[in-house]
């Protein structure tokens, strides 16, 4: 049976320890996919928490970019899959690609790819839309990127949770 479960809150909100927990319940063999790059000091350490609080229980893939054609082969060799996070993929998808319009694609790539996933598959993003106006057009263009994205895999899921404060609530 496939599921797509949305997580979804602020930084340092809970989501993917709350993503975690949800895996933990479904049993057979689990995937962690992530797209972090340890590109400086803080990176390195933020990635090192994340494996450390997950432990051994888990096969991980480190995907910065190409995570739709990961998800696919990924699809029924795993019992669940964990994608954290959207929003890490979005930034590399960015500083690669100029255009809003060919974001916009591997965006809707991404979501379709997700669609199909044959099982369990819990995907992480941040909201970034809560807070005030950015001052620059980079940090606004990648709001309005990540609003757009979290909309489309929220329509696609069949359920979606809001993390606050460590407190996720089901909002689909």
């Amino acid at each position: 049976m496939s599921k797509l479960i949305f997580i979804t809150g602020g930084a340092r909100s809970g989501k993917s320890a709350f993503a975690e927990k949800l895996a933990g319940e479904i049993t057979g063999k689990r995937a962690y996919l992530a797209t972090a790059q340890a590109l400086d000091a803080e990176m390195v350490e933020r990635i090192e928490h994340h494996r450390k609080r997950r432990g051994g229980a888990w096969d991980t893939f480190e995907e910065p970019l190409a995570i739709a054609e990961l998800v696919g082969k990924l699809a029924g060799r795993y019992s669940v899959v964990l994608l954290d996070c959207l929003t890490l993929w979005l930034s590399n998808v960015m500083a690669r690609r100029s255009k809003d319009d060919e974001v916009r694609e591997s965006i809707d790539e991404l979501a379709a790819a997700l669609r199909s996933h044959d099982g369990t598959l819990l995907v992480v993003s941040n909201e970034v839309g809560l807070g005030i106006v950015p001052d620059n057009a980079l940090v606004r263009r990648f709001r309005d990127l990540a609003g757009i994205m979290n909309q489309r895999v929220a329509a696609a899921a069949d359920e979606a949770y809001f993390v606050a404060a460590g407190l996720p609530v089901k909002i689909k």
